[in-house]
């Protein structure tokens, strides 16, 4: 696409509102003469006067010479359409220097005309014969023709509205230059004046030209910014300071899990130094499984990140749930710990991807039967209004801690047992989904974690408890 310069468009549309408004005054001042028509000091007393330029250029161009040379008017098709249509039109052309009538001129108009001759005027307005007092139609005006100087001399005539253009057009040959004139000096002031109004613009380009990676702290100054570009240059900092952040985050995350890999890595390359130990092969598969899921981990976090993941797919919550309770089930039994589920009857649907919502309630129910007491039950609520709540009677969440809960490889001590990750790609899906998750006090003691869904309420009948 191609850029266009803002002074240049500038000056293109003054110079378009300049003729637009010449055009609209133009009107408006043949108004303002129609309105005073009759008075004596109307400078358009009919509609009629403007029809004398039209007629004058149809004289002219009837303007001839006959065998023996004499100049004289010769009607043309125009003017005697013209003279059929307006039968009191009288027209005259006399030389200037002699004063003398052009043969075919009207004898009464000629001789009205001559004494105004020797005052040699540039035009005149006057009642020609037949006009009423005050609707005078006359126009007298000298000419330059190819038969040398004359003074034309119309009267009678007609308006139509072709006319209008022809007014038009003569009004613009005796105003053009002033025209042409204060249109140059305006392209000039317009000019100087983008340039000048545009000048704080390129110092805040210039200042957002330095910045790079290394300096997103940077903000662009506001001095000397204009009301206008103001807001630009506001979003402009508001997106360098989310970008700042984005990056920072990114950044934390890469040390992060470098950190993470490191420990694995480094306990994985002692057990290769003693492979006679007899839990060797056990030991081996323990820190590939915990490696592997710091990778899937990382991974997952990425896609999300790029927006990879297809987020529109139709996905029961209600049927989430018994998914996941039953993969979970028997883990619980195991760890003497129960699982319940209390969800509506009819399926509550959401839009999303499935796989990844299935990894966030996994984890949240992989959490809760760790923060379980053993003999304890994790209840798994699923609400009409598309939310999914895990709620466990463990030892809670302090308040304190519930921000940097999902903040990635935050742990409370190294004795927390994962990675840290979990939770902060539950929040990465969540928000992928336009969704949010949130930990909040369980009744009695723990924490119950729910994760929420846009959207009206989905209908629902009863619930029902399911056990496992």
């Amino acid at each position: 696409m191609t850029r266009g310069s803002l002074a240049a468009r500038t000056i293109v549309l003054l110079c378009v509102a300049q003729l637009v408004a010449f055009a609209i005054a133009w009107l408006v001042s043949l108004g303002i003469g129609l309105g005073g028509a009759g008075s004596p000091n109307g400078f358009l007393a009919s509609t009629a006067e403007l029809a004398a330029t039209r007629a004058r250029n149809q004289v002219l161009a009837s303007l001839t010479v006959n065998r023996d040379g004499e100049v004289r008017i010769e009607p043309t098709s125009d003017l005697r359409e013209e003279m059929r249509r307006t039968p009191g039109m009288r027209f005259a052309a006399v030389h200037t220097n002699s004063r003398s009538p052009v043969p075919g001129s009207s004898p009464e108009l000629a001789a009205m005309i001559q004494p105004l001759i020797a005052l040699d005027p540039t035009h005149v307005h006057f009642l020609g014969p037949g006009d009423q007092r005050g609707l005078r139609t006359g126009m007298l005006e000298p000419q330059w023709t190819r038969f040398g100087r004359m003074h034309i001399a119309i009267s009678g005539t007609a308006f139509q509205w072709s006319d209008l253009w022809d007014e038009g057009l003569e009004s613009l040959r005796w105003t053009y230059p002033y025209l042409v004139t204060a249109m140059v000096m305006s392209v000039v002031a317009a000019w100087l004046a983008v340039r000048w109004g545009l000048a704080p613009l390129r110092a805040v380009a210039a200042e957002a030209a330095g910045i790079d990676m290394d300096s997103l702290h940077q903000r662009l100054s506001l001095d000397g910014v204009s009301a206008e570009i103001e807001p630009l240059v506001a979003a402009v900092n508001g997106a360098l300071e989310r970008l700042d952040a984005g990056v920072a985050r990114q950044r934390r995350f890469t040390a992060n899990a470098a950190h993470e890999l490191r420990t694995p890595v480094t306990i994985l390359g002692a057990r290769l130094d003693a492979p006679e130990e007899p839990s060797f092969k056990t030991d081996l598969r323990r820190d590939h499984r915990r490696i592997r899921n710091i990778v899937e981990q990382l991974l997952a976090t990425a896609r999300l990140g790029e927006r990879q993941a297809r987020l529109a797919e139709p996905v029961d919550l209600c049927a989430l749930a018994r998914a996941m309770i039953a993969d979970a089930a028997l883990l619980a039994v195991r760890s003497r710990r129960r699982i319940a589920l209390d969800a509506p009857d009819a399926p509550v649907l959401v839009r999303g991807n499935r796989g990844a919502l299935e990894s966030v309630v996994a984890n949240l129910v992989d959490n809760a039967l760790r923060a379980e007491p053993e003999g304890g039950a994790v209840l798994v609520r699923v609400g009409a209004d598309k939310t999914l709540a895990v709620v466990d009677h463990g030892c809670g969440v302090a308040s304190g801690d519930r921000e940097a809960l999902f903040e990635p490889f935050w742990r409370k001590s190294e004795a927390t047992p994962g990675t840290g990750l979990g939770l902060a790609i539950a929040k990465e899906v969540m928000d992928s989904h336009d969704g949010r998750i949130a930990v909040t006090d369980t009744p009695g003691g723990g924490a119950t974690f729910t994760i929420a869904f846009p959207g009206p309420p989905a209908s629902s009948k009863s619930r029902q408890r399911e056990r496992a």
